[in-house]
This record gives structure tokens, sequence and C-alpha cells, in this order.
């Protein structure tokens, strides 16, 4: 069998070394990657009796994330689902008059609460998701404003990614002799209210600032380990298989090289259900977007809203049965295992991978999915592929699962949460071309710029 191995750029990454630490990981004070190589071998998940045994903290940690219209969907959605796994209480409040959202590039998410109604409630942190207009409408709401000004006078934690501590936080003096970092095209205006540093994560005191969609994972793991501790951190990151060397570029291990085609424009289905990955599914959804692909989000539930794995509300732009009346240049679905319990028992999605793959059409999964849907219903015979460390098991042929992303044909596969990123940009490279990806990896600051 012919293969072929794409390696980006300058690194040249090998997938069998030791351990990463924690701190090479989050690398919180980055001007500099790391220069050694790490494996995503040793980013298995943590066992759960490992898991089971670590000591908790003993109160939980109350966190608002306030969310608005043009929100960026990637940085609200890591951050809400990264502290959630580690036992916080997050609040995700809109500052609109409704609930729901429409975030940027059509993620259409659903709010816990009205920021009014978390003016008087205390939090252990507020974090702020940056993405345009949206900074600029939490800026203008007051009673966040006075949350957060107070926040800062009682020593609590605030934190903001991308637009938002420029936008926001600097707005309101509350970066004032603090180090911080945003997105690169708004530095200028952040060195106005506090030290700009191009950290791909910057704590200063009581304030932990980041760049964008493409270091909100390091962001989150940051916050993890801010409200409780290295240890903690450590035990919630090793499951999402996050990049060993954050900022390098990724790899991708191709197996029967194929040109993947389209019309005018590549449409794309995402099926998303009760128990889905929100992280897998928002970056998906919002990567593949931003590079103009028509991506429709489809529900296997018996509504649009569906309810993700940590509780995230997320909108379909409609239901399967509509979306199958349609034919798609790829089907690519989420992880997470409820989600893929659902697509599995979908005779409907089921029979349209089927159809997909019979056709030649590339088709794709991360996560559970390869194991849980593709494998039992035939979709991998004949095909490398991997999934999520702990579902590997599953797999008829293992031969593969260590790498990243792996592409056989017209498939496509790949690991956790912490790989999606580097699955949407492998997408985008099959259909599009390797400078594309690389423009779009550098646009979202997954790659330095």
């Amino acid at each position: 069998m012919a293969t072929r191995q794409l390696i980006h750029a300058s690194l040249l990454m090998t997938l069998t070394l030791p351990k990463p630490s924690l701190s090479s990981i989050l690398a919180i004070r980055l001007n500099s990657v790391p220069t050694h190589t790490l494996s995503s071998r040793t980013l298995l998940a943590i066992p759960a009796a490992a898991a089971a045994s670590s000591p908790m903290a003993s109160t939980t940690k109350k966190v608002l994330v306030p969310v608005a219209n043009g929100t960026e969907p990637m940085e609200a959605v890591i951050t809400i689902d990264v502290l959630r796994r580690a036992g916080a209480d997050v609040t995700v409040a809109s500052v609109e008059k409704e609930l729901r959202v429409d975030a940027c590039h059509g993620v259409k998410i659903v709010a816990d609460a009205l920021i009014n109604d978390c003016a008087e409630s205390v939090f252990d942190l507020i974090s702020l998701p940056g993405g345009m207009p949206g900074a600029a409408t939490l800026r203008d709401c007051r009673v966040l404003q006075s949350m957060m000004t107070k926040q800062a006078s009682d020593e609590r934690l605030n934190a903001a990614i991308c637009a938002a501590p420029a936008v926001a936080l600097g707005s309101w003096g509350l970066l004032k002799g603090l180090k911080a970092t945003c997105y690169p095209s708004f530095m200028d205006q952040l060195a106005s209210s506090a030290t700009a540093v191009e950290s791909r994560v910057q704590k200063d005191g009581k304030v932990v600032t980041s760049r964008g969609p493409g270091t909100a994972m390091e962001y989150s793991v940051t916050l993890v380990e801010q409200l409780y501790g290295k240890e903690k951190a450590e035990e919630v990151s090793g499951p999402l298989v996050m990049p060993p060397s954050p900022g390098n570029e990724y790899v991708i291990k191709e197996f029967n090289p194929m040109e993947w085609t389209f019309n005018d424009c590549p449409q794309i289905l995402v099926p998303i259900a009760n128990g889905s990955e929100e992280m897998e599914a928002v970056i998906i959804i919002d990567v593949l977007r931003r590079a103009k692909a028509k991506v429709v989000v489809a529900s296997v539930e018996d509504k649009l809203e569906i309810l993700a794995s940590r509780k995230v509300k997320l909108v379909a732009d409609t239901n399967l049965d509509d979306a199958a009346k349609l034919s798609y240049d790829l089907i690519v679905l989420p992880g997470g295992l409820g989600g893929a319990q659902a697509f599995a028992a979908s005779q409907k999605l089921v029979n349209m991978l089927k159809k997909q793959m019979e056709a030649g059409r590339p088709y794709g999964a991360i996560c559970a999915s390869p194991a849980l849907v593709f494998e039992p219903h035939g979709l991998l015979k004949g095909k490398k592929a991997t999934a999520f460390p702990t579902m590997c098991n599953k797999l008829s042929d293992q031969s593969e699962i260590d790498n990243r992303v792996v592409v056989d044909g017209n498939l496509i596969t790949s690991r956790g949460p912490g790989t999606a990123m580097e699955f949407s940009l492998a997408i985008i490279e099959k259909f599009f071309g390797h400078n594309k990806a690389i423009e779009l990896a550098k646009t979202v600051l997954f790659v330095h710029p």
C-alpha cells in the first residue's frame, strides 16, 4: 500500500517520545516554543481509576462565561467545556435580550441565563470570549463591567481572550500595570492600557489573557490550574489529546492519496446529537466556514436544539430528514460518547454514510465516532484510521492509531478535542490545498503567525 506523509513547514514532529510536562502544554509565558519533540502516544486518556483517585477541590468553583451575538464560538465553547470537565459550575450568560446568541460563523448557542440574573452572584472566575462584534457588546454591557470591576477589587480571577483583553478589560482599566496579550490586530490598542506581550497565554496577578481560537485550549487549561491547581490541570488536559508543541505546524499521515473534488464550493454535512462533543463540533463548523465551505449542521434528534456532552446547548441549521435530501462533498461526524451512540442508532445517517463511501466521496469522524459509528457499520473496512485513545481497541486495524490525523483515500479520522483543529485544517488542505490551510491556521493562531 502506497503511503505518503505530509510534514508541514520546518517541524519534523515525531510521535514516539516522552510525555510533555504541563508547562510545555500550557506555555504560559511563551515567547518561544519548547524545542523538544513529544509524543501523541503519551496523551492517552487517564484511566478512570487514576482519575477517581485524584484529589478534588474542597468546594465547587463558580465561573461566568458571558456571550453575545458575534462572540467567537470556539473561544466560548472550549472555555466552557474544559472548565466543566474540571468540575467547575459554569454559567453561560447572554448579554443580549434573549438566551440564544448568534455567534460568529453561524454557530447558534443557547445561554443558561441572562446577565442581569447573574449580577448579584459571586464568581471565582469571569472569562470573556473574543470575536467581533461580540467583544464590543460585552464591553458596552454595564452590568458586566460592574461585575468584573468588583471581581478585580475583590481579588478574584478575571480572564479574556482574543479581542476581549483590549476591547473590554483594557477599556475598563482592569489591565493597568499588568502584562497582557490579545489577538495580534488588537495589540496596539492593548498597549495603551497594559504592557502588551506576545505570549500565547499570559497570567499576571489575578488576570489571565490569551490570543485567539488556536490558543483557547491552552488558555482554558491555564484557568483550570488557577482555580484548582496543577494536578487537576494535568488530569483534565490528558484526555483532551492536546498538541504536544503548541504553535508549531501539524502533521497529517496520509495513505492512498486522492483528490477531493467539489463544484463551486465544498458542501459539508456536520450532524450533531445530544451528547456530541461540543468542542469538536464547533471547531469543525467554525474552521470550515472560515474557509468558505458551505456547512450544513443537522440534528439527528427530534428538535434542532441539542444538549452537548458538557451541557452546552447548540442549535442546528436543520434536521437530518431535510438534510438528507441533498448530496455532500463530505460528511463529517464529531465525537462524544452519547452523540456517537445516537449517530450509530440513526439508520438514515448510517445509510447516508454508506452511500457516501460507495460513491467514493469523502467522509470522516473524530474521537468516539470512528470506533462506535464507522467500525461496526463496515465503514472502516480496508482503511487505516484512528480514534479516541481509549476507543482504539475497537478498531480492527490499529496500525496507525497513534497518529493525530489519518487520511486514507476518501476517509479522514482523528483522536479528540485537542486534535479537532488539526482535523479541520486537514480537511481544508484536502479541498483547498496546503497554503490555504496554513494561512487559516495562522489566522486562528493555531500556528505561529
